[in-house]
């Protein structure tokens, strides 16, 4: 009887470690530090919605020396999350990044000035200082910038360029009229520091008709040639997105997920359900699939940069409906 138990137990435990082995591991390079700017992908892991599809996905964190193009070129992960500008930049010079889904539908990106400084149009810009992130981020600033023919030079017709740090001090110590900020983060970190959102205005890139899209899916080129990583693309994103609608419907439950998979306890509750409720404004409406409009706004912001513009000719192969068509 024992040895009938054993067996019994052994087999279970064999099939078991087969079944594990039977996952295809697929590693996400985020773009920034663990947030519910990424809830969907924490979702879907915690309530194993890659597990039914029989993935292992591993997630890793972003930060603000870690740029997902480099992460993917040199073989760190399979899958990333980036804004369209930094991925396009990324592609013509020779990374070959392909967009193969777009959970995020609106854009969160915004400039916040101080009413104080006496800006209320974006014509107010010229002769100040403005605090604008890098690494990649600076694109949609710089086609904005382009389009309004305000030169970045520091000129006095112009604006002169904070390179700003991922924080809000230089807004908050007046080095700065105007800072970047998202709607669901920086934002409120400004707010949080007591000052009044009846001190502050806003110019969101959407309103200004500058919008480019952010947080996509992305991998590289010649992956999409194997039909092995195409199958497993299609599980992790239809997967993804079910993560993704399950935070949408349920905010403060993937506020806490995200929180659990904090490994620096950085995070504040009070903080991401904020953020988590801004975050689904911006991939409401969103299956996926992306709106090749939306791709056409993009693309056409980029390169009207003037003398300087994001890209410089229009991108070929950048995209990919392979994915997400018939999800």
């Amino acid at each position: 009887m024992k040895k009938i138990l054993a067996l019994t137990l052994g087999l279970a435990m064999g099939l078991a470690s087969s079944a594990a082995l039977a996952k295809d591991k697929l590693v996400l390079q985020l773009k920034w530090v663990t947030q519910a700017q990424f809830a969907g992908y924490y979702v879907a892991k915690d309530k194993g919605f890659y597990d039914a599809v029989d993935l292992d996905v591993e997630i890793k964190p972003g930060g603000p020396d870690i740029a997902p193009a480099q992460v993917i070129a040199g073989g760190g992960a399979d899958v990333v999350i980036d804004w369209m500008p930094s991925a396009l930049a990324s592609r013509e010079k020779g990374v070959p990044l392909v967009n193969i889904a777009q959970p995020f539908k609106s854009s969160g990106m915004m400039l916040t000035c101080l009413k104080e400084s006496g800006i209320k149009t974006p014509e107010d810009f010229r002769g100040r200082t403005l605090g604008v992130w890098f690494f990649g981020n600076e694109y949609p600033f710089l086609s904005w910038m382009s389009q309004l023919n305000i030169p970045t030079d520091g000129s006095e017709n112009g604006v002169k360029v904070l390179k700003q740090g991922f924080n809000v001090d230089p807004l908050l110590q007046k080095q700065a009229d105007c800072i970047s900020t998202m709607t669901y983060n920086e934002y409120w970190q400004v707010i949080d520091a007591g000052i009044s959102a009846d001190d502050l205005i806003t110019f969101k890139y959407e309103d200004q008709g500058v919008a480019t899209l952010e947080d996509g899916i992305y991998v590289m080129e010649a992956d999409l040639d194997d039909e092995k990583k195409v199958d497993m693309f299609k599980r992790f994103v239809k997967a993804s997105m079910q993560g993704w609608k399950y935070a949408e419907e349920n905010p403060d439950e993937a506020a806490e997920i995200v929180l659990e998979n904090d490994a620096t306890g950085a995070q504040t509750e009070k903080h991401q359900k904020r953020m988590m409720g801004e975050i689904a404004k911006l991939t409401a409406g969103s299956d996926g699939s992306l709106d090749m409009a939306d791709y056409d706004r993009t693309v056409k912001s980029l390169l009207s940069g003037g003398s300087d513009p994001v890209i410089s000719k229009e991108p070929v192969g950048a995209t990919t409906d392979k994915i997400t068509s018939g999800m």
